[in-house]
């Protein structure tokens, strides 16, 4: 594939250590990660955890990361900014919240926290195979 030319960063997040439940983000017409184009030279975890706090509110002294995760996937979309196709990159860093609240819904329909019961069935391009990743990942701790 080409070199991404589209790069989107986010995070899976957990309710709690535990991992019970997964935060999905209601789109109207899907559900999604709390995720988002990088802006200008900022890394790709400044890019998540900026997103991370514009969709839910969620600021990092709330989360503890996984230092380990790392998911990426390249896949062509139609990019609206640069009004063509494009090769979009996906990272996905993985987290949980130090104490369970409900997210502030700024950009979405609302929220939804979704059983942690792999394998999962939600999106079958993009997040099913992260969510395989990161059941693999939690498996082998």
């Amino acid at each position: 594939m080409a070199t991404p030319e589209v790069r989107s960063c986010g995070f899976l997040i957990f309710d709690s250590p535990a991992r019970r439940e997964f935060l999905l983000m209601r789109h109207a017409d899907r559900f999604d990660l709390p995720k988002g184009h990088v802006d200008g030279d900022e890394t790709e975890m400044e890019c998540a955890l900026r997103e991370l706090d514009e969709e839910t509110g969620y600021l990092r002294q709330e989360i503890e990361i996984d230092p380990d995760f790392r998911f990426t996937l390249e896949y062509e979309i139609f990019s609206k900014r640069l009004r063509r196709r494009a090769v979009k990159e996906l990272v996905v860093f993985l987290a949980h919240l130090r104490q369970r609240r409900d997210p502030v819904c700024t950009e979405h329909a609302g929220f939804e926290w979704r059983a942690w019961s792999p394998p999962h069935a939600i999106q079958a391009n993009t997040i099913d195979p992260l969510l395989a990743a990161a059941a693999d990942h939690l498996d082998g701790e």
